[in-house]
């Protein structure tokens, strides 16, 4: 029972985390749609290098913030070591902000020569108002890793919504404001890139903005509900025949037994800010080397792609075409953020129930955390797939969008293995094995290098960069995949795991593509072709397609009564679907 509980309590923190990254995707992908219209394809060029740079900077300074405290905290949260939490607490925020200072100077100061390395001379501009984020975001993981250790996921969700409105209102703003100043400079300097560069840049001022008003909305729930009662624990001593034990419950139960016996007990001592700090760089380090690996492919693409492109006499194409690149990562996005907050949750169960050696109840959240991951990540790559030409004229409406729907099509295999490679990292972190994300991912770049080298000599165009992407994130999975077997026997069923979901999904997307081009035809071409044309044959899709779906994963067994229940809001799908009396 007690189990039970606790699976069920990890689901429904994933889900909220979950959930709450998809609503934050939405968020970022509709303020997107203006910002693009605002600032244009090349704009959001600019815009996508720069923040290819700027996530590198914000792994090395607090992205794994959250992951290494949390794993931490929650440790000694299970044992009562409240002392040591406060002491976990400080080592952290010195942590973020000599790192975060130091991620800071580096970006603003280093911007012309990164611009220069990226062959986007015009991208310093973007760099420098990023730059003072790094710095606040160093502090906001700190705070989101402790509520995190202690089980808590509403406060990260709520802040996360947060940061996206206030992002998306003041990105927009700022946008419009200096891309019309950009504009009267390129009248003054007889230049083309200051518009899209100026406009690149006040829509990242909003990132700030956003992550500034999370900081605060962190510090007041810290003082408000973050308070932790004083002590350290206690370990409770042999006495009269009484085997030690540690923690509060046992001894006040041997207080109770033998008259208030004091003696018998004493208060654990503190960890030094050494030890601690010791501990949180050897957490933080393994994380941090494998996220930097896992993301610093972006950068390496964007450095590659320009030079090779350049080399072959295309380099005017370069900037439109990473932003059309940035414009398909905002569709990719929103699905992999599921598995992100899925992964950001397992750490600190994973890591409590290998540490109680618990085997079921890790085998069985390491099956729910995958089965999770594929029912969800399988449909939303099927749908974008048979959806591409709606959503992306929908979305960047004036633009031509053909090269990004294909870009979009091409890429739909990569959702999956991204979702799945994420997750995997998460599930391999949590289980303590800290170093085999990194060693995995290490192996994939190296491989996914050598890939884009040669695609890109015979494609020159952008979807040697989708088909490299992909390869690496195959080849995550599969290392991942024999990592947890070898460290963790247990036999998955592919079958009802992959194989289901996969066949619903294609099936889906095969029903949807037909709707949508039956709804093309039977609506006049003057209301098709508009947003709300194309938003009416998005949305119907999106009615019929998902619980015709989730109709096929019920007949085909996907999952046991169990197993829906424990998903988000699975008690009342399955009252919904035993009264319809299809399970």
């Amino acid at each position: 029972m007690n189990n039970d509980i606790r699976t069920r309590n990890f689901i429904t923190q994933g889900s909220i985390l979950a959930i709450t990254g998809i609503i934050c995707r939405i968020i970022g992908m509709l303020y997107r749609i203006p910002l693009i219209d605002v600032i244009g394809t090349q704009g959001n060029g600019y815009y996508t290098s720069a923040y290819s740079i700027y996530n590198i900077l914000l792994i090395l300074s607090s992205y794994s913030l959250p992951t290494a405290i949390s794993k931490i905290i929650s440790v000694r949260l299970a044992k009562d070591r409240f002392d040591d939490v406060r002491t976990v607490l400080r080592v952290a925020f010195l942590y973020a902000t000599v790192i975060g200072g130091a991620m800071c100077f580096v970006m603003y100061y280093g911007s012309v020569p990164l611009a220069a390395f990226m062959e986007k001379p015009f991208c310093e501009y973007v760099l420098k108002t990023l730059a003072p984020t790094i710095w606040i975001m160093a502090y906001l993981g700190v705070l989101r890793g402790y509520f995190q250790g202690s089980g808590n996921m509403v406060p990260t969700a709520v802040s996360q919504i947060l940061e996206q409105i206030v992002n998306a209102f003041v990105s927009i703003v700022m946008a419009i404001m200096l891309f019309d100043y950009g504009t009267k400079a390129n009248l003054i300097y007889n230049e083309t890139e200051y518009s899209y560069a100026y406009g690149a840049a006040g829509g990242t001022i909003g990132t700030g903005a956003g992550a500034l008003v999370a900081l605060l909305f962190f510090i007041l729930m810290l003082l408000l509900y973050g308070r932790l009662p004083k002590g350290n624990g206690y370990t409770v001593r042999r006495s009269r025949g009484v085997s030690a034990s540690r923690g509060r419950s046992r001894a006040a139960y041997a207080a109770a037994a033998y008259g208030d016996n004091v003696s018998g007990r004493s208060e654990r001592k503190k960890e030094s800010v050494g030890h601690i700090g010791s501990t949180l760089i050897l957490t933080l380090l393994p994380i941090l080397i494998s996220s930097t690996v896992y993301n610093i492919s972006t950068v390496l693409d964007d450095f590659i792609f320009s030079r090779m492109m350049a080399s072959f006499g295309l380099a005017a194409n370069v900037v439109f075409l990473w932003g059309v690149f940035g414009e398909y990562r905002i569709l990719f996005n929103i699905p992999v953020a599921m598995a992100n907050s899925i992964s950001s949750s397992v750490i600190p169960s994973l890591t409590n129930a290998a540490a109680e050696r618990n085997r079921k109840l890790v085998v069985k959240k390491i099956k729910l955390s995958i089965q999770f991951v594929m029912l969800f990540s399988l449909p939303a790559a099927a749908g974008l797939f048979a959806l591409a030409g709606p959503v992306c004229d929908l979305l960047f409406a004036g633009n031509d969008n053909s090269v990004l729907i294909n870009v979009l099509r091409v890429g739909c295999p990569a959702i999956v293995l991204f979702s799945l490679s994420t997750i995997t990292n998460g599930i391999l972190q949590g289980l303590g094995y800290l170093s085999a994300p990194l060693k995995n991912s290490f192996v994939a770049l190296i491989v996914h290098v050598a890939a884009l080298i040669g695609i890109i000599t015979v494609t020159r165009d952008i979807y040697s960069v989708i088909l490299a992407n992909t390869i690496f994130a195959a080849i995550v999975c599969l290392l991942n995949s024999r990592c947890m077997h070898k460290h963790v026997r247990f036999r998955i069923n592919a079958f009802r795991t992959y194989v289901v979901p996969l066949i619903a999904s294609v099936i889906m997307g095969a029903a949807v593509y037909g709707i949508s081009m039956l709804l093309g035809r039977i609506l006049p071409e003057s209301i098709a072709a508009g947003r709300i044309g194309l938003g009416i044959i998005v949305g119907i899709c999106i009615l019929i397609g998902v619980p015709a779906y989730f109709a096929l994963l019920i007949q085909m067994r996907a999952f046991t009564k169990d197993e829906l229940i424990e998903m988000p809001m699975g008690l009342r799908l399955y009252r919904f679907v035993h009264r319809l009396g299809l399970m």
